[in-house]
């Protein structure tokens, strides 16, 4: 379910990531090629960016499908950005918290996406989320599994993790609560992504950006073009990237 993207590189419109490629976001919302569970990602929407000299980054999300959207077209022609993470949901059970279901979640300078769902949701988790000090659940932006999944990250991100590890040790946790889950997340800073493959599709593609030597990492559930620059990461593994490097550490199953 679901389809993701992080990007960090020379600033370009919002819709170059998004929505001009062939196979870009937009239109993975209605014919993705790699996608493994559910068809249409139609529930939601959002994109988080982030604008020169602020490292808050900027939201904007919605309930419908992207393609239905004449002010996310706009935004997306206009407003430009060297760091970015969008989503678009996968169409599910209806529910109470529209847009704020929608990724990217977002606290500080941080932007989050989850690609998949927990397995037995939401009781796998309750020894997961009991461990989180109340005010943190209180804080929650919506109640599916991937925003109590976004705060066990935050938890440790807080405590002073790495962004990679933060996440390995999140998916292994959750993994080992509910087995069967899938849990490919997307951190972004602004500066860095990190992510992991955990049963479902992931890729990236790095290289010269929007000019000679300008590079830039692209993280995404799916390649958007026919690049053969492209390149799919194992399932079972973390990756961290920046501007130019991309590192993959293999993750180990939990204990049974």
């Amino acid at each position: 379910m679901c389809r993701h993207i992080a990007y960090v590189g020379p600033a370009v419109p919002l819709g170059e990531v998004l929505v001009e490629p062939a196979h870009g976001l937009y239109r993975q919302s209605w014919a993705p090629r790699r996608q493994r569970y559910g068809t249409v990602n139609a529930d939601g929407f959002g994109v988080g960016w982030y604008a020169d000299g602020d490292p808050v980054p900027a939201r904007y999300r919605r309930a419908g499908p992207i393609w239905a959207d004449l002010s996310f077209a706009d935004l997306a022609r206009v407003v430009r950005t060297g760091a970015l993470v969008a989503a678009v949901r996968d169409a599910t059970l209806a529910g109470a918290d529209a847009e704020a279901a929608a990724a990217p979640y977002c606290a500080g300078r941080w932007l989050f996406s989850h690609n998949g769902a927990v397995g037995g949701w939401p009781g796998s988790l309750a020894r997961l989320a009991a461990r989180l000090p109340a005010e943190e659940l209180l804080s929650l932006e919506a109640r599916n599994d991937s925003a109590l999944v976004w705060a066990l990250v935050l938890h440790r991100l807080r405590d002073g993790d790495e962004p990679a590890q933060a996440l390995a040790d999140t998916v292994l946790d959750v993994a080992a609560a509910a087995p069967g889950s899938r849990l490919n997340l997307l951190l972004g800073d602004g500066e860095t992504i990190a992510a992991t493959a955990w049963g479902d599709t992931l890729w990236y593609l790095t290289g010269p950006g929007a000019g000679p030597g300008r590079a830039r990492t692209v993280v995404a559930s799916e390649p958007y073009d026919d690049d053969p620059g492209w390149r799919e990461v194992p399932d079972r593994t973390v990756l961290a990237a920046t501007r130019t490097d991309v590192l993959l550490t293999p993750l180990k199953e939990p204990p049974a």
